[in-house]
């Protein structure tokens, strides 16, 4: 079973998205070096990180909270604030990275390798992908007032409200049913 949630549709979005809550709770999936290896292995950008240390998760963090800024500022102005522009400067930096290798073996079978190097660059370089294409207006913040999880909204209707019908949408559906039930019960003669 999967740790971690891949329901932004797009790569960056989902590393921003190991970092839920930053209004109110503020909860860091990425506690570890080993949380980092998982989340590179279920990510499936290699098939092997290999051990991970508390320096590359550091620089998988930097770059998360980097493009979760620059998402949130783009398009910039005409004068970006310091904070925009550091955040553009570390993700141009990482797109300047080497993307993880993939080779076929005898039998047709994919291998990826890489190490902290190639995962930042692939993440970056969705980023880069991200702001500079037609799909960045469909970028959306989940409507749960509490989650700050982003997503591309690649419905046909272009109407996602959630970041994930398993997380915020169920719970909202319940909470509105409750509701309406709630309100039901005190507007019905004899309750």
């Amino acid at each position: 079973m999967a740790e971690f949630v891949f329901v932004s549709g797009r790569l960056c979005l989902d590393l921003a998205g190991t970092r839920l809550w930053r209004r109110t709770l503020r909860t860091e999936l990425l506690d570890s070096p080993e949380d980092l290896r998982l989340w590179v292995r279920e990510a499936d950008l290699v098939d092997d990180p290999g051990p991970q240390d508390a320096r590359g998760l550091e620089r998988v963090r930097r770059l998360r909270e980097a493009v979760y800024t620059l998402v949130g500022a783009w398009p910039p102005a005409d004068a970006p604030d310091a904070g925009t522009r550091d955040a553009l400067a570390e993700v141009n930096e990482a797109a300047r990275l080497p993307l993880p290798r993939h080779q076929l073996d005898e039998t047709g079978r994919l291998t990826r390798t890489g190490g902290t190097d190639e995962v930042l660059g692939a993440i970056a370089r969705d980023a880069v992908d991200l702001l500079s294409s037609d799909q960045f207006p469909r970028m959306r913040e989940c409507a749960n007032a509490d989650c700050t999880r982003l997503f591309v909204d690649l419905s046909r209707s272009g109407a996602r409200r959630w970041c994930g019908m398993a997380e915020c949408g169920n719970r909202n559906k319940a909470a509105s049913y409750r509701r309406r039930k709630k309100q039901q019960a005190v507007t019905e003669p004899g309750a």
